[in-house]
């Protein structure tokens, strides 16, 4: 099985007209998440070209024909693909599904590709194309700061299958005295309610993660954890999730040990806004962690 980049620039370059579009476009961009993998990951996905014109569809690569403006299309590292609005834009209409869509959008928001705000014009200015649905119902659900599909996953049981109100995503949490405690996957402010997602790559930081769990229940507030096997039990899971905010304070904020009120040392990195002014700065270490090493 190729690498996804050699997969991508194979394609690209026996392109003669259209561009690189979808999950292979936001990888070439720099998207950490975008791995073209299929269902279970042991079979790559074709790389996806965007044409106006009829086009013959190189080697492991498929073509879609439909409108698009010649001003959607750019150059990048040596490849024509589709800007990165407009590939978020394809790949969600190609997901087939609604939570797939949203993971497509929120993962792009991880690198910075695109902003919320710019997705909604996109959509907004293009509401005839085929699946636009799927690239517009959840809108209002997407958040620029879920750091791995997986917690995309977590939230939307959370709030479609527990029935919950919607939780923030990876907020710093504090106590009174300005200390970092952490930064939880899911929080529930008005409850006290935590959320965590445990992965396998959590298995090597188990450690890590008992301290910070101590940490937040020091201070009062109320933890779940979601394993990876949750979404294939996802009426027990939310039935864990319910029975925890039963359980948690619903503190009022001024006698709460914790806050997420920013103190004055912490660098804003929530948004993709905000990350986007960091990028070229003596900040931009704290982004690291996010970018793609080819």
């Amino acid at each position: 099985m190729l690498e996804p980049e050699q997969q991508i620039l194979e394609v690209g370059l026996a392109l003669r007209r259209g561009g690189i579009t979808g999950w292979a476009a936001l990888r070439w961009y720099g998207g950490t998440w975008f791995h073209g993998r299929a269902s279970g990951g042991l079979t790559s996905r074709d790389v996806p070209v965007a044409s106006a014109l009829h086009l013959r569809a190189p080697a492991n690569s498929v073509v879609t024909e439909e409108r698009i403006a010649p001003g959607d299309f750019t150059v990048h590292d040596g490849l024509v693909c589709t800007t990165p609005v407009r590939s978020v834009f394809n790949e969600m209409r190609a997901s087939g599904d609604p939570l797939r869509a949203a993971m497509s959008a929120e993962m792009a928001f991880f690198n910075d590709l695109v902003s919320l705000e710019e997705l909604k014009q996109y959509v907004a200015t293009h509401p005839r194309f085929h699946g636009v649905g799927l690239a517009r119902d959840w809108l209002g659900w997407l958040d620029e700061n879920a750091w791995s599909p997986q917690e995309v996953r977590a939230r939307q049981l959370w709030t479609h299958v527990a029935g919950l109100p919607r939780p923030l995503c990876n907020q710093p949490v504090f106590d009174r005295r300005g200390n970092l405690l952490g930064i939880p996957d899911l929080i529930d402010e008005e409850a006290g309610l935590i959320g965590e997602y445990a992965g396998a790559h959590h298995i090597f930081q188990r450690g890590q993660d008992e301290d910070r769990e101590m940490r937040f229940r020091m201070v009062g507030l109320e933890v779940v954890t979601m394993a990876a096997g949750d979404s294939h039990s996802p009426t027990s899971t939310a039935t864990r999730l319910r029975a925890a905010r039963k359980r948690a304070r619903f503190e009022a904020p001024g006698r709460r040990a914790w806050t997420l009120e920013k103190p004055h040392w912490w660098v804003p990195r929530e948004t993709v806004e905000e990350r986007r002014e960091l990028w070229g700065t003596r900040y931009q270490y704290l982004l690291d962690h996010r970018r793609l090493i080819r």
